[in-house]
């Protein structure tokens, strides 16, 4: 297997044992319903509430379909709810509901046992070390995406 390959399958299974992780914790707190891909969607409204459908579908890699049945599922579960966006009437924005805002907290505190968890396993220094290889690894990876964008336009 190539090293990329490598890669890619650890960073896989690693992003697959967290959200098992957060999951597991979150179940022991009452959220028994959520299925890894409401977990980033959810993630990230919590960090960006009153974004657009669209900002949460790109920040998560999904296609509009897939975003508009994640969506309507979490407001039938009663995690987030729509609201018409104030400068355009056509837009949708998206915010935690009162069980929303439930279940960020309890994603607060599980975020940070999983990080104590793996702190313990590799130090401190070691996770700090992942991240900003990752981080580095990530943004010239994207910067090169946008540059062979921008050169096939033209």
């Amino acid at each position: 297997m190539k090293r990329i390959a490598r890669i890619g399958s650890l960073l896989k299974k690693l992003y697959r044992s967290y959200n098992h992780d957060l999951l597991e914790l979150l179940k022991e707190r009452g959220f028994t319903d959520l299925r890894p891909s409401f977990l980033e969607i959810l993630t990230f409204i919590s960090d960006y509430e009153g974004c657009s459908i669209k900002a949460i579908g790109k920040s998560c890699g999904l296609k509009k379909q897939t975003m508009t049945g994640h969506i309507n599922e979490l407001t039938k579960r009663g995690y987030i709810e729509r609201r018409t966006g104030e400068t355009d009437k056509r837009e949708q924005r998206i915010f935690l509901t009162q069980y929303g805002q439930r279940f960020k907290l309890a994603l607060s505190e599980v975020i940070l046992d999983v990080e104590s968890k793996y702190s313990d396993k590799v130090g401190e220094v070691e996770l700090d070390r992942i991240e900003l290889i990752l981080s580095d690894f990530h943004g010239e990876i994207t910067k090169r995406d946008q540059l062979d964008l921008f050169s096939n336009h033209f």
